[in-house]
């Protein structure tokens, strides 16, 4: 097929005409009076290329499917900072005689159709942003009395891209709230991932009397360097005006930070990529956060070896909770780990390539820094793919875990243990307590009905071959004689640990989250649970529950 293209200059506007398809760069002057912009998304549609201009600088930028007929949902761009000012909304293409902003609306509110966090593929209580794609969490900290997660966020579609961290607060790491993006794509580049401490000590000078500065340092993903920023209130942001580090090599990214007592100092480690493809972390310290020196590199895998490959974290354990035998510990995206000990300047392990995350869509974990009751607790990415259909948002992360070490015959290790706040998401109790079954033996679970679930269970096989649990349509199987735990295709070499096999579930509408022999295997499984199947059963041969559990679930966002 042959394309014409001719150049029109039509209204002062210039447009391209193809096959006789006319489009036309927009521009529109408009002064905010309300808290957002809206924004009319069509799925699938082209992306636009849309910038906010404000006293002749450019100070939003993003693509986004804009609709320029009937949208399937609003995204809301918050221009509230800009009350009262004049400003240039600029498109680099629109069809001729789009409607998409005649006018240019703004609203106070959230005006998509549907109530929010019921929609069927919402998880209940796996964190998921109202609208938009998620991925990696970033800067997760205890400050002024909430815990803050932030994430990489596109605010204006429900794939990747326009890395912005988006941010949420809570009480208690269950119950979420949104709270509008912190952190934007500026001269920088898109706002990769990162960390955020407590300055307690003011140590950069950034934080005010009786008030410490969250400080918070990020990858700009077009400068490469690790950036700051602060807040002293956890809701207004600036940024240092240049890099904390520039960049060290052609890929960097994903800056951890945290206090080191014993040296009275920070410590900053990032991924680095060295020459043949080589997964590196290095290790930086400062004073004051601000200026930072290189003390040492840890090498990892090469290649599509993803040993010690982006988004470290990096902390102290004690070792069977005794706090004068602790062991450092060092992970990254795909939560392989190394156990070893730490001066200051340089980590030296003593067993590497341990694993423990034995599921899928499992990736860049991080864990909280200053939490008030000293536990080290985890939330990773949950590649739960809930794009489909209306849904006006994709990915989630998992339910929060503590982290623990302890000893094994095969040595130390980690452990992930859900938290304790889950048991307040507790509606009813389906059944409790120990029970005996045999090859006729009745389901023990019987009719029951339920959506949200949180399935615990102590089993000694003895001679059943197997152990079948079937949460909604989805099977959690356990093979007694080959010592292996499945669903969905996944499978684990789990050993039964004194003759029995410990289990924790907990299930949502995306998927399920086992835990099993303590924590000790942790198994995720990203599936979307049919909306009408909701019976669970128990079935197998002889088989004894020391203890065998279930509670049905409310959800979080109630």
């Amino acid at each position: 097929m042959n394309l014409t293209t001719r150049w029109i200059l039509l209204a002062g506007l210039l447009c391209v005409s193809v096959s006789g398809f006319s489009q036309q760069a927009f521009n529109a002057y408009f002064t905010p009076a309300k808290k957002y912009l809206q924004l009319p998304v069509k799925n699938g549609a082209p992306k636009k290329n849309v910038e906010i201009w404000k006293d002749g600088v450019l100070v939003r930028f993003f693509d986004i499917e804009l609709s320029e007929d009937r949208a399937d949902w609003f995204a809301y761009l918050d221009i509230s900072e800009w009350k009262g000012d004049s400003i240039e909304l600029r498109v680099d293409k629109l069809a001729l005689g789009s409607p998409t902003f005649h006018p240019v609306v703004q609203s106070d509110l959230d005006t998509n159709s549907g109530k929010l966090y019921s929609e069927a593929l919402r998880g209940q209580f796996h964190f998921s942003p109202q609208r938009g794609w998620t991925n990696d969490p970033n800067g997760m900290c205890f400050y002024q009395g909430q815990y803050h997660l932030f994430f990489q966020h596109n605010p204006y579609g429900r794939g990747w891209g326009n890395m912005t961290w988006g941010h949420a607060v809570s009480k208690d790491m269950i119950h979420w709230k949104e709270i509008g993006d912190a952190l934007h794509p500026d001269g920088y580049g898109p706002m990769f991932s990162g960390t955020a401490v407590v300055d307690s000590n003011n140590t950069s000078g950034f934080g005010k009397p009786g008030t410490p500065a969250m400080v918070m340092f990020f990858t700009g993903a077009k400068a490469w360097c690790q950036g700051l920023a602060w807040t002293t209130d956890g809701m207004y942001f600036q940024k240092m005006d240049h890099a904390a580090v520039p960049r060290v090599r052609t890929d960097n990214r994903d800056p951890k930070v945290f206090w080191y007592a014993p040296g009275n100092h920070w410590v900053m480690l990032f991924w680095v990529e060295q020459e043949g493809g080589q997964h590196s972390m290095q290790f930086l310290r400062s004073d004051n956060l601000k200026d930072w020196t290189k003390t040492s590199i840890v090498r990892g895998g090469v290649k599509d070896d993803r040993y010690l490959h982006e988004c470290p974290d990096f902390f102290e354990l004690p070792v069977d909770g005794n706090p004068a035998n602790t062991r450092w510990v060092l992970s990254a995206a795909n939560s392989v780990y190394a156990i070893g000990s730490f001066d200051g300047k340089t980590f030296r392990p003593d067993a590497e390539r341990l694993v423990g995350q034995v599921g899928r869509g499992y990736y860049a974990a991080q864990t909280f820094s200053n939490e008030p009751t000293g536990r080290r607790i985890e939330i990773g990415w949950w590649q739960t793919a809930t794009d489909k259909g209306d849904m006006a948002f994709n990915q989630s992360m998992t339910i929060p875990m503590e982290l623990k070490l302890i000893t094994t015959p095969e040595g130390i290790r980690m452990v992930r243990i859900p938290v304790k706040e889950l048991e307040t998401l507790r509606r009813r109790t389906i059944r409790s307590g120990a029970i005996s079954l045999s090859e006729k033996s009745d389901d023990p679970l019987g009719e029951t009905q339920a959506e949200l679930l949180e399935f615990r269970m102590v089993a000694t096989p003895g001679k059943s071959s197997a152990i079948h649990i079937d949460i909604r349509g989805l099977e959690v199987l356990y093979d007694a004689a080959a010592g292996e735990l499945s669903c969905d295709g996944i499978k684990a070499k789990i050993p039964l640990q004194q003759g029995n096999l410990q289990l924790t579930v907990y299930a949502d509408r995306t998927g399920l989250e086992i835990f099993a022999n303590n924590g000790l295997y942790y198994m995720p499984v990203n599936k979307n649970i049919s909306g009408t199947k909701s019976s669970i059963s128990v079935t197998g041969g002889k088989c004894s529950f020391k203890q065998l559990d279930v509670f049905e679930l409310k959800a979080a966002w109630e």
